[in-house]
């Protein structure tokens, strides 16, 4: 039986536990029932050691149920970027790693023979050249190593460009300090900031959404495949039924949920000849695959339909149809123009007109009108009617009215007294 190892080989594995630990705030062992215990255990102890000082345990039944006490509104930094900085690595990795940038210090320019016969003759440590090259042309392409021609030969040196940069601009560390807390990819102001102990004193985010962090890996996929135009196979697991497939889809567009925070990735999936929303936190992995030829023609034909898309469901109840959807509301003027001005504000090209005193109707048409009922049942008490083309809509709007006057026990007699009939 293998011993614990707090590093890791890869993410995808521990993305889950993180995701749920730091969503729901715990989860015991039981419901982790498609895992084995030894697994949960061993998640549970990472995370216990990436987020230690926001680690809270409480005692039920003298069984310790751990939990993330965490507030966005106080965090100077993301601490889920610190289940990034643990990637597993081999001792002859982590040996060359540091031999080869001793060797390249003070400027030094020297070829992979060079820097080889270098470790063994400097440091008594032996090296296939091969694992030298290989590691040096990866440092080149992250941007540790300068590579250059000399005459003939490749030479290899110690990229200093950016921290000379940063130590002569030292106030670009309070713009480090900010995009590390509000952007994507803010780990890479992360890193930059420890380099140099440099500690973020000024700002704060309310309402940010950190576990966005554990999906960055996959929404980078997911842009260089839009850049370079390619078809994506998407291997999905569903947050339900625990059971996972792959999806070929061109990726068109990421759209963010300024409510509940959730990414989503727009694409265009050739199959079924239509475009679809697949949730970023339910993505395992991205495969590119060919360029796309009609990439062009379906951005153009995407931006039509976003006019007719309220969430991110393109289809309906019933398929390839627009549905549409008629509410009017009675709104006291002048007293509650507010309420007028944010029906003009949030109805996403809706149309409002007046039908008479102190009434208004709004109508729109939209791929799926089921995702506006949350909205909609924000203006309960104000509305006189709602119809909807699908009936099933309609149907569960005043289903959810039943529910609720029998969760606040309002009799028959009481329902709709409002003037005008406004619903209760």
């Amino acid at each position: 039986m293998s011993d614990f190892q707090e590093l890791i080989k890869s993410f995808p594995k521990t993305r889950e536990y993180v995701r749920d630990f730091f969503v729901y705030g715990f989860k015991t062992r039981n419901e982790f029932k498609d895992k084995s215990p030894r697994t949960y255990d061993n998640e549970r102890r990472r995370l216990e050691s990436w987020l230690a000082p926001y680690i809270r345990k409480d005692y039920v039944s003298n069984k310790a149920n751990i939990s993330l006490a965490i507030d966005s509104n106080l965090l100077d930094t993301n601490p889920l970027f610190q289940v990034w900085k643990t990637k597993s690595f081999t001792d002859n990795d982590i040996s060359l790693h540091f031999l080869i940038l001793d060797l390249l210090q003070n400027g030094r320019k020297m070829t992979v023979e060079e820097i080889t016969d270098s470790l063994l003759a400097e440091y008594e440590t032996f090296f296939d050249i091969q694992s030298v090259r290989r590691k040096c042309n990866s440092y080149s392409k992250e941007g540790l190593l300068n590579k250059e021609k000399s005459g003939k030969t490749v030479v290899f040196s110690l990229d200093n460009t950016l921290p000379a940069w940063l130590q002569v601009n030292e106030a670009v560390m309070d713009a480090l300090a900010f995009y590390q807390m509000a952007g994507c990819f803010g780990i890479i102001g992360n890193e930059l900031m420890e380099q140099f102990d440099y500690h973020n004193h000024t700002f704060r985010v309310k309402h940010s959404f950190f576990v966005h962090t554990l999906e960055d890996e996959i929404l980078l996929s997911l842009l260089e495949a839009m850049n370079q135009k390619l078809e994506v196979q998407l291997e999905i697991k569903s947050s339900k039924k625990n059971i996972s497939n792959t999806v070929c889809c061109i990726p068109m567009q990421i759209f963010t949920s300024t409510r509940s925070g959730r990414r989503f990735l727009c694409g265009y999936v050739g199959k079924g000849k239509r475009f679809t929303c697949f949730r970023l936190d339910t993505i395992k992995c991205v495969a590119a695959m060919e360029q796309s030829e009609e990439y062009d023609g379906l951005l153009l034909k995407l931006s039509r339909n976003r006019q007719y898309l309220w969430g991110v469901s393109f289809q309906g109840t019933e398929r390839n149809h627009l549905e549409k959807l008629i509410m009017d509301l009675q709104i006291m003027e002048p007293y509650e123009n507010y309420i007028l001005d944010r029906l003009k504000r949030e109805g996403r090209g809706g149309t409002v007109q007046k039908t008479g005193p102190n009434v208004y109707r709004y109508e729109i048409e939209v791929f799926d009108c089921n995702e506006m009922l949350p909205w909609i049942r924000t203006f309960i008490g104000r509305i006189l009617s709602l119809q909807c083309s699908s009936k099933s809509v309609e149907q569960r709007f005043y289903r959810d009215l039943q529910t609720m006057y029998h969760i606040y026990q309002i009799n028959e007699e009481s329902k709709g007294e409002t003037a005008n009939g406004v619903i209760f």
